[in-house]
């Protein structure tokens, strides 16, 4: 059977919106920045960073409520890796016994980059017969877009294009785009796409065409921090410059539980209170701080160490990653959780925390 790899546009009217949760396995992911079946997430990294670990991880532990291993399939794009990532990827897979619900697609950095440009339009071509034919969930992970669009700029050079931004063709944006719609649910059948995107900023530059186009086309980003990566912190993800603009539909007691959204505005309202504390600290001194600014500073440290922070093969529940949230958000007195329900603070919260 043959199918074109540039697939067909999709019709924004036979589109369904995109709902329900995916378990990615990562706290600070689940709870913050969550994962929609049928959304377009990806994941802003930079040279030497842990993406390739992240990428293997997130196949390895995806996992989409009410999809059975009859009905749930990964498809794994590489473009312009070295050998040694590809095995590591095919190791990581086999070792962790999934290979048998995952598709690869592996261009090598010395393959012909007019492979480098077909690669993802297989992987979603494969995903687009699983999902729209078979009725099956599909995850797409495609690592490394920026190795994509340096092939479509040296295609482009090839050609005598008059280029634009550094150098990339004026069409990147649209050619961009045929990839990242190709992501959804229709309403004519059950099957879903999930697509997610790494890339790496050139010289860690969110600016750069790459991820700013990037960011125009798909529905929010989740963003590693090189300080982080040199810190071993694992996933290094950024929180507070990271989000997920559909998290919101897929949330709460129909898909995960009922303080989910409440929660999430809260670490967020307050992790974002840490960081002008610290700020301060730098200047007057930890010790001149009053007490409340001194709790805020140890719930900075825990949510960093014990929720962002995990080990490689450490798979948190949305229940395991929620409670963990709870519990360090009790390090704060009840006064301080403004965003939350009084009903949900008599529920979830730990009063019998030490302060």
């Amino acid at each position: 059977m043959k199918e074109n790899i540039n697939g067909r546009p999709i019709n924004p009217v036979a589109r369904r919106y995109p709902k329900n949760f995916i378990q990615t396995g990562f706290s600070a992911i689940d709870a913050l920045m969550t994962l929609i079946r049928g959304q377009k997430l990806p994941i802003f990294s930079g040279n030497g960073m842990a993406h390739k670990e992240l990428a293997a991880q997130l196949v390895k532990q995806a996992k989409i409520k009410g999809a059975t291993s009859e009905n749930f399939a990964v498809v794994f794009g590489a473009m312009g890796v070295r050998h040694d990532d590809a095995d590591y990827f095919r190791k990581s897979f086999e070792t962790a016994g999934v290979l048998d619900h995952v598709a690869m697609y592996i261009n090598t950095a010395d393959d012909p980059i007019i492979e480098r440009i077909s690669a993802p339009r297989c992987a979603l071509t494969a995903a687009e017969y699983l999902a729209f034919k078979h009725n099956m969930h599909v995850v797409v992970v495609l690592t490394d877009m920026t190795s994509y669009a340096e092939a479509l700029r040296e295609i482009s050079s090839a050609r005598e294009e008059v280029p634009s931004r550094k150098g990339y063709p004026g069409y990147l944006y649209s050619d961009l785009s045929t990839i990242y719609e190709r992501a959804g649910m229709l309403k004519s059948c059950e099957g879903s796409i999930t697509l997610i995107p790494i890339l790496t900023m050139p010289n860690d530059d969110i600016t750069h065409p790459i991820p700013d186009l990037t960011g125009y086309i798909t529905e929010g980003q989740i963003v590693l921090n090189r300080e982080l990566n040199h810190k071993g912190v694992y996933p290094p993800i950024d929180i507070l410059p990271s989000l997920s603009r559909l998290m919101k539909d897929g949330i709460g007691a129909e898909y995960t539980r009922e303080d989910h959204a409440d929660l999430q505005s809260q670490i967020y309202a307050s992790y974002s209170k840490v960081q002008d504390i610290r700020s301060l600290s730098q200047i007057i001194g930890e010790d001149d701080l009053s007490d409340i600014d001194r709790l805020y500073l140890e719930f900075g440290r825990e949510l960093e160490s014990k929720f962002r922070a995990q080990g490689k093969n450490e798979n948190r529940s949305i229940n395991e990653t929620l409670d963990l949230g709870w519990h360090i958000l009790s390090i704060l007195p009840v006064t301080e959780l403004d965003r939350m329900k009084g009903e949900l603070i008599e529920k979830y919260y730990d009063y019998n925390r030490e302060r």
